[in-house]
């Protein structure tokens, strides 16, 4: 079984190697890029060595934020916003505090979304209200996944960043078919190296098993094609600006959401 104590070595190597690489290659937006992961990575590293408590804080505060973010790509309002961000806290606080009501959050969370168009009879875009906060609560509620993965959800998110970094250089390299209309820059060829390199670093990290295998080749470059459909309908580039580099965190996470997805449905 994947330990933090584990990954932390490799993931310290693992942003030394790219420092060195990032330098050589002297463009400004991987380095912009790399000082993101030099400070999320030892930030995030600790909360998961404090086991579910610490992983349960990681998925509250990212699915609160992803929440807001994707609120303003769907251009809703803000008491939208909250009540969504609000429901998505309550399945992730209940994946820690109570596992067997999960369902009965969401649930309750569903509701608790739809009923605000319903309240304030918005006639003319509550059905669009309605339907994109329940849509953003089933996305996003993927993260209370890490509450029980524990150190298996960080070696997840790591195999998935590196897949999606992989595929970018290797499409651009090697070219051939697009992937799909959604992404017009991503390529066959460099989904297939990325679910590779992927692959590769589950083993590193001694976390391959066929489900979490499954997750990284397919569940990422799906993410990432679902936050492109979301954000080509919303014709907006990113989900934010605060990340250097990335955005919004929702556009850092958009292949962990899915990926985390199909290892619950295998698992």
């Amino acid at each position: 079984m994947t330990t933090v104590s584990t990954l932390a070595p490799w993931l310290g190597g693992a942003l030394v190697a790219g420092g060195v690489a990032v330098a050589a290659s002297r463009r400004r937006e991987l380095m912009v890029r790399w000082c993101a992961w030099a400070v999320g990575v030892p930030l995030i590293t600790p909360a998961f060595w404090c086991g579910r408590p610490g992983a349960a804080a990681v998925a509250l505060v990212a699915g609160v934020v992803a929440a807001m973010e994707f609120g303003g790509l769907m251009r809703l309002g803000r008491v939208d916003r909250v009540v969504l961000a609000g429901a998505v806290a309550g399945v992730v606080l209940a994946a820690w505090l109570a596992p067997g009501q999960v369902l009965r959050a969401a649930a309750i969370g569903a509701l608790a979304v739809a009923a605000v168009p319903l309240l304030e009879g918005d006639t003319e875009h509550g059905a669009h209200r309605a339907a994109f906060g329940v849509f953003g609560l089933a996305w996003l509620s993927a993260l209370a996944a890490l509450v029980p993965l524990g150190a298996d959800g960080l070696a997840l998110f790591v195999a998935v960043s590196v897949a999606d970094i992989a595929a970018y250089f290797a499409g651009r390299a090697l070219g051939g078919p697009g992937l799909s209309p959604l992404s017009p820059a991503k390529r066959w060829s460099g989904t297939l190296a990325g679910a590779a390199a992927g692959l590769g670093v589950l083993a590193l990290l001694s976390a391959q098993t066929w489900p979490m295998a499954v997750a990284v080749a397919v569940g990422g470059p799906a993410g990432d094609l679902l936050e492109s459909m979301v954000k080509r309908g919303a014709r907006a580039k990113d989900a934010g600006s605060w990340l250097p580099g990335s955005g919004g965190l929702l556009d850092r996470i958009d292949s962990l959401l899915v990926a985390l997805a199909v290892l619950l449905v295998l698992s």
